[in-house]
């Protein structure tokens, strides 16, 4: 939809509500409310499946448990605050994601150790060669994300464009 609706004409959309305006008057009001319906989903999906991910790891593992209530505020008050101090919210959605991709690096670590361990796994271990793509796998990952981090706050990369 995206690159039918834009490409022609429209390469100047760059930003969440611009493409939101910009979709009526090309696909009519029924269009740009679908837009605005996915958005809030994705973003409920979201925060529900990390919460969620989170409740499991704190309450299975760690032993440790964190009211409702809590976890809530927790999960969707930083998006309200964005919104109400009138940041920009595309920025705010692209740093939110490379924050969150920070964290990417300790779980795929620790699925690699584990994955590995036969007491653990059983006859389903990873072997050698598996445990040698997943590790090649976790190093390109954090080299992509350092690259990416420098990026966002403006240091320049030798052989990669700024975006």
């Amino acid at each position: 939809m995206a690159f039918s609706a834009f490409h022609a004409g429209h390469s100047d959309v760059a930003q969440i509500d611009t493409a939101y305006s910009t979709l009526t008057p090309l696909l009519g009001a029924g269009a740009a409310f679908v837009f605005l319906v996915s958005l809030l989903i994705s973003g409920t999906s979201s925060s529900v499946v990390g919460t969620m991910a989170g409740q499991v790891i704190m309450q299975g593992f760690v032993g440790f448990t964190i009211p409702v209530w809590v976890r809530r505020l927790v999960t969707t008050l930083p998006a309200f605050l964005i919104v109400a101090l009138g940041a920009d919210v595309t920025h705010a959605l692209v740093v939110s994601q490379v924050v969150l991709s920070r964290a990417l690096p300790v779980p795929m670590t620790a699925l690699i150790y584990f994955a590995r361990r036969t007491e653990i796994m059983g006859r389903f271990a990873s072997s050698r060669i598996i445990e040698a793509g997943a590790i090649f796998g976790a190093v390109a990952v954090v080299a992509l994300n350092v690259i990416l981090v420098m990026d966002t706050i403006g240091i320049p990369v030798p052989g990669f464009a700024a975006a």
